[in-house]
């Protein structure tokens, strides 16, 4: 999951090096034939926090390939625009990450800050919940709430050969829930490249000749499928926290765990500047106590108010949405403290609870849903057994704080290896939508989008790079001036930032 300016939202994987696809003719997206029809937003957000707020749905073919189709499936998209508070110079869409969160929600609480803003007085704001996500409809959920509560204490650490087939048996269950509930069409039109054609729908129905566009995260991958595809309909574009697509999924894998493993250490060696650290004052004998203290989970949950109790895989999920940003750090230290001192372990199980999008009745979001449906409609993951357990060893030298136990030589396979459809996309480096329309933004201590993969696309699209020196994922416009100051510039009248910049 990814933290876009304080709020979680998840990740994406690509795929191997390859030819990148042709980029879509002007006439390949068929303009939306009316203007969207604005109304309130009252039952998709609080419009206390954003009053200004206007709402409308738009109608897009399921099978872009069908558009000329009157008789085709249609998705309904849900779209918020925020109008500019000044005098206004364009439109800025923006997508904070996920896959599969819902753009509209995170929009409502960016959008008061951003109203602070030389962007917010220029510009209107517009966030659209993607194909299957959110308030767009319909949208891919195949568990209940009460199934996702029940995946959550499966620990699923055994990769004896038992073990393993029951973590695989489950994953074949869990992917015909999906094809049983959502079906096998709409699971093929999950991909980033139709969201991207969607957005430029979008583009069209809000009259704007040109894109300006912020990609958090999961948004990059959004951001550069749409400029591949649609290059002369790209003003500016920032791509802030760059996703990997030009490496393959285990490759993938293990930069993902070793980012971790480095947010991990940052984090350790800060909770051993305190006397009462709960992985104690030595740094190199974290990883150890840390062990220590998750590892019984896997066999007995540990107690919490909530009736849920925390499981191992809860423990290792709010551990992990902990390292996303430094300012959850305290969290992740009084939860990890309960646990070495058999109190109630509240603090973890409610940080697992937002990363999985889970409300306090017990309602989840289709984030986990969507977010499947977007990686295996995306990303070929091998079936050989053998390359997983491979990889395995590979993690667990990476990332030493999440491995449990001794290395087996067994591993499961992953989910999208059992999905009933077969992915549309291929993996390839980026390619730049022209000079000067890009910039891209990366963090030195991102856990989740490595700084070197920022580094990398910023070459591979000619673009400015911005160096962001922390430990969180992602940092445009959350109020760091050195950042923030250069990239209203470059929305407002395309000036370049300056070269080599780090703040």
């Amino acid at each position: 999951m990814v933290v876009v300016s304080g709020i979680v939202c998840a990740v994406t994987l690509a795929l191997t090096d390859t030819v990148p696809p042709a980029a879509a003719a002007p006439g390949d997206i068929a303009e939306p034939g009316h203007a969207l029809a604005w109304s309130s937003c009252d039952d998709w957000v609080d419009t206390s926090r954003v009053p200004t707020a206007q709402c409308a749905t738009l109608s897009v073919p399921v099978d872009w390939t069908d558009a000329a189709n009157p008789q085709a499936a249609q998705v309904q998209l849900a779209v918020l625009r925020v109008p500019a508070s000044g005098k206004r110079l364009g439109t800025i869409i923006s997508n904070p990450g996920g896959p599969g969160v819902s753009a509209i929600d995170v929009m409502s609480r960016f959008a008061p800050k951003l109203a602070k803003t030389e962007i917010g007085r220029q510009f209107d704001l517009v966030a659209f919940d993607p194909r299957g996500v959110g308030f767009s409809t319909p949208e891919v959920r195949c568990e209940t709430d009460a199934q996702l509560d029940e995946d959550r204490t499966d620990p699923q650490v055994d990769f004896s050969p038992p073990g393993v087939a029951h973590i695989e048996d489950a994953e074949r269950q869990h992917a015909q829930k999906c094809l049983d509930r959502v079906g096998a069409p709409f699971l093929a039109g999950m991909s980033t490249e139709n969201t991207a054609r969607d957005m430029d729908a979008v583009r069209a129905a809000l009259g704007e000749e040109k894109l300006n566009f912020f990609g958090y995260s999961y948004g990059t991958r959004l951001g550069t499928a749409y400029a591949e595809q649609f290059p002369d309909r790209v003003r500016a574009m920032m791509l802030d926290g760059v996703v990997d697509q030009f490496t393959d999924p285990l490759a993938k894998e293990i930069v993902s765990a070793a980012g971790f493993q480095q947010a991990f250490d940052a984090y350790a060696s800060d909770c051993a500047s305190q006397p009462d650290c709960p992985l104690g004052v030595d740094p190199t004998q974290s990883v150890l106590r840390f062990r220590e203290l998750v590892d019984p989970l896997a066999g007995e949950p540990a107690r919490t108010a909530d009736p849920r109790g925390l499981s191992y895989q809860d423990a290792m999920t709010g551990v992990d949405a902990a390292l996303y940003d430094s300012e959850d750090w305290p969290r992740l230290t009084d939860g990890l403290t309960a646990l070495a001192r058999g109190r109630d372990a509240d603090d973890l199980l409610e940080l697992a609870d937002e990363y999985s999008e889970r409300d306090e009745e017990g309602h989840y979001a289709n984030l986990e849903d969507a977010f499947d449906a977007v990686h295996c409609a995306d990303d070929l993951y091998p079936s050989d057994p053998a390359v997983w357990a491979e990889n395995d060893r590979d993690v667990r030298r990476a990332a030493p704080y999440k491995s449990y136990g001794e290395f087996t030589g067994f591993a499961p396979r992953p989910l999208c290896v059992f999905w009933p459809v077969q992915p549309t996309a291929v993996p390839h480096p980026v390619t730049s939508p022209g000079p000067g329309k890009v910039v891209v933004v990366s963090t030195t201590g991102d856990p989740a989008t490595p700084y070197q993969v920022g580094v990398d696309v910023a070459a591979q699209l000619g673009a400015p790079l911005i160096t962001f020196n922390g430990d969180q994922h992602t940092v445009a416009f959350s109020g760091n001036r050195c950042i923030d100051k250069p990239l209203e510039a470059f929305f407002i009248d395309l000036t370049q930032p300056p070269a080599d910049l780090h703040c």
